[in-house]
């Protein structure tokens, strides 16, 4: 899958990020209707998207796998649980429109706002994170910077060309009337698994 940056960490402010940012991190995500659930392992990520996809009645999801939902098996799982899943680029471009799910990764979080990074070179990527009326993310929960300023310090290290999402909460509007409404521009729902284990199996 074509990325901006094949390694988004390598960019991340020495000294000032870290999982003793998430607590600030998670207030300012639920604050905007972001859901999220913090588990220590990818086996215990697994078992949360299984759920949710569940609890949504699911029968068709569209993902685009990352590190950490590789981790947690997280295709072989929805498969397993019954649910007809799309991997491949054509595959998605075909369903996520009609899909019940989105699922994918995101490269860190910004305590100061809720949001988390997407990099989204891959049109699979921006598929998957606007068409499906819920989108799931994986996140490291030590990847997390303090602010926005330190998020674009990030960007600006590694970003030539292409096509990044900051995402903050599920899609809103308030175009009309000044009426607040969920979901008209792309997901209501917008679930962050957040995990303390690394693709490799460590600790974060």
């Amino acid at each position: 899958m074509k990325k901006v940056c094949e390694n988004w960490e390598q960019a991340l402010p020495t000294g000032s990020f870290g999982p003793h940012l998430f607590s600030e991190f998670e207030t300012r995500a639920q604050n905007v209707s972001a859901e999220v659930f913090r588990v220590a392992t990818a086996a215990e990520a697994q078992a949360v998207l299984v759920e949710l996809a569940k609890s949504l009645g699911a029968k068709k999801v569209v993902v685009v796998d990352c590190p950490l939902s590789k981790a947690a098996g997280a295709s072989e799982a929805l498969k397993n649980a019954g649910l007809e899943v799309h991997t491949a680029a054509a595959d998605i471009a075909a369903h996520a429109d009609t899909a019940d799910l989105g699922v994918s990764g995101v490269e860190f979080g910004v305590a100061e706002t809720g949001s988390v990074l997407q990099d989204a070179l891959a049109i699979e990527s921006r598929l998957v994170s606007t068409l499906p009326p819920v989108h799931a993310v994986f996140l490291n929960s030590a990847n997390i910077v303090p602010a926005m300023t330190d998020a674009i310090g990030v960007v600006a290290k590694v970003f030539d060309h292409g096509y990044i999402s900051f995402i903050t909460g599920p899609s809103r509007t308030a175009d009309i009337e000044r009426v607040l409404t969920i979901g008209v521009h792309g997901p209501g729902r917008f679930i962050i698994i957040a995990v303390d284990e690394t693709a490799g199996g460590g600790a974060a």
